[in-house]
């Protein structure tokens, strides 16, 4: 199962004293069709192996990645057309609907209410249906009066939400976004596992061979 609420201790010591558990950080962004697909191969590899999964927010700059609307080359507009073509073809397979966004989203107040629903006890729903429904064009992530409808409907209290995004909340997603940043975090999804980054949901073969060889380090002889 996802982590509710754990927070990342970015050290080489990856085992857990009680349980023997591995922890893979995974950081993640609403906005992004790769992390949408990257999301239920993840999650698969905490049925499979020991491991618990520590999701956090890294929200994408999509002017600094892509450049603005009006600024992009004929360069970077071939590279969204057919970054849009290959989630759809990865969407399609697992049976997942995914509609290109109709204008640029800045997604933060989404990533925030990660943080908030981890507090709450509601993650598995929220990180489930936030990826589902912004890709059906259903939910604005950038409006605060449809994340705080969203937010209730989920069980979470909407004024505290307001609250949490506009302070406590707004700082913690900047930490974990320069946290991240200083350990080389670029773009999303991206795995961390002892210490090691692994970008993109094509890694996550990479990733499941580096668990097993830890697995196996640690198995009793």
């Amino acid at each position: 199962m996802a982590a509710t609420g754990s927070r990342p201790v970015l050290t080489r010591n990856i085992m857990d004293n009680e349980n023997r558990s591995l922890r893979v950080i995974v950081y993640t962004d609403y906005k992004s069709p790769y992390a949408y697909v990257a999301k239920n191969p993840t999650l698969a590899l905490a049925v499979e192996y020991p491991i618990e999964l520590v999701w956090l927010p890294y929200t994408l700059k999509i002017e600094g990645y892509l450049g603005a609307v009006d600024e992009r080359s004929a360069h970077n507009w071939r590279k969204v057309k057919y970054g849009y073509m290959d989630a759809r073809r990865a969407a399609n397979r697992q049976g997942l609907i995914l509609m290109g966004p109709q204008r640029i989203y800045n997604g933060s107040l989404a990533s925030i209410g990660m943080l908030f629903a981890q507090r709450h006890g509601f993650f598995d729903a929220y990180h489930e249906q936030t990826f589902s429904l912004f890709w059906k064009r259903e939910l604005d992530i950038d409006s605060m009066d449809a994340m705080k409808e969203y937010i209730a409907k989920l069980g979470g209290n909407p004024h505290e939400f307001e609250v949490f995004a506009s302070g406590e909340g707004e700082e913690e997603h900047r930490r974990i976004v320069e946290q991240a940043e200083t350990i080389g975090v670029f773009g999303v999804p991206t795995f961390v596992f002892d210490g090691e980054l692994f970008w993109g949901g094509d890694r996550i073969t990479l990733l499941r061979e580096r668990i097993e060889q830890e697995i196996m380090r640690h198995r009793p002889r």
